[in-house]
């Protein structure tokens, strides 16, 4: 039994039950890469969607790189708008499949295509590999809108946690190369700042589902190296960007309990800063995963308030 936290809102007190605070390491990778194949929810309606997956080239010598795609059934002939999605998990883990019962009810809701890519994961592969993989699904994406029915000029990103780290930094890569002009940039709770590691711990943040320990081991993955060191590229760690301008307006959410907070509220500030529209929600009482809770009142306001944000964007 969890003790109950006042801080937390009382109604994500389960989740912990779920997802009792722990330190990942190596010794766990494959319990929770295991778990993190799991759907997170039930397939509701799957007639209302079509679904493919798909594999498409990687870059230069690397393997091709799987793409799951999702589009309401009755919009077969309609050109739509598009989101990319890529899944978190620390940098080490998690499935673009895992996310099928929540994309299925996106499209519907949405009346738009989601694409999500499977990038390869870190130790394994360290940075830049699982950031080019997506940048490759990307262009093949935008390559292949027509045949696709896909519009090129709405076509924009969403992240969650690592997700929502590399969302962030694929949204700079493509600034910098010039060649695919993203409509938005949705992160929520994004991992972005590998500085985190080695800053005093939040006070009240961070207790709770992904911890500093834990998070020290994702960064220590995907970099190759001890986080914080002052090397790290901003395409690794999107907040070690100096520069944000012109990058595609942003929306980021986090919990006001979440290890991110800080990182989150800062990185929507610069952007802010830097011209760039950005709208920013912190949740009290909510914790890292909180959007996952399928009944609580704070998860429920916040999809909202992510879907009507997708929304606008989507067809503005």
């Amino acid at each position: 039994m969890i003790d109950s936290d006042q801080s937390i809102d009382p109604e994500l007190l389960d989740m912990l039950e779920k997802w009792p605070s722990m330190t990942v390491d190596a010794t766990m990778l494959d319990t929770i890469r295991a778990s993190g194949e799991l759907l997170l929810g039930e397939i509701v309606s799957p007639d209302y969607v079509d679904k493919q997956v798909m594999l498409v080239p990687g870059t230069d010598a690397t393997p091709e790189i799987p793409l799951t795609f999702y589009r309401p059934a009755d919009r077969a002939d309609d050109v739509l708008p598009c989101i990319y999605h890529i899944h978190g998990g620390g940098y080490i883990c998690g499935t673009a499949a895992s996310h099928e019962p929540i994309h299925r009810q996106m499209v519907v809701d949405l009346n738009c295509m989601i694409v999500s890519v499977d990038y390869r994961l870190a130790p394994e592969t360290p940075f830049p590999g699982p950031l080019e993989d997506c940048y490759a699904g990307l262009a093949w994406l935008y390559g292949n809108a027509k045949e696709l029915r896909v519009d090129p000029a709405r076509i924009g990103l969403l992240g969650e946690s690592a997700g929502g780290g590399l969302a962030a930094a694929l949204a700079l890569l493509a600034r910098d190369r010039g060649v695919y002009p993203l409509a938005f940039q949705q992160l929520v709770y994004p991992m972005l700042d590998d500085r985190t590691c080695t800053a005093e711990p939040h006070p009240h943040a961070g207790r709770f589902v992904w911890n500093n320990g834990s998070n020290d081991f994702g960064w220590r993955s995907y970099l190759g190296h001890a986080p914080g060191a002052a090397t790290v590229s901003p395409y690794a760690a999107a907040a070690r960007a100096v520069d944000l301008s012109g990058l595609p307006p942003a929306f980021v959410s986090t919990g006001a309990l979440d290890l991110f907070v800080d990182e989150d509220i800062n990185y929507a500030a610069r952007l802010v800063r830097a011209g760039v529209g950005t709208e920013l929600h912190v949740y009290p009482g909510a914790i890292h995963g909180f959007y996952l809770h399928p009944t609580a009142s704070v998860a429920l306001q916040a999809n909202r308030d992510a879907k009507d944000w997708l929304r606008r964007h989507l067809y503005p």
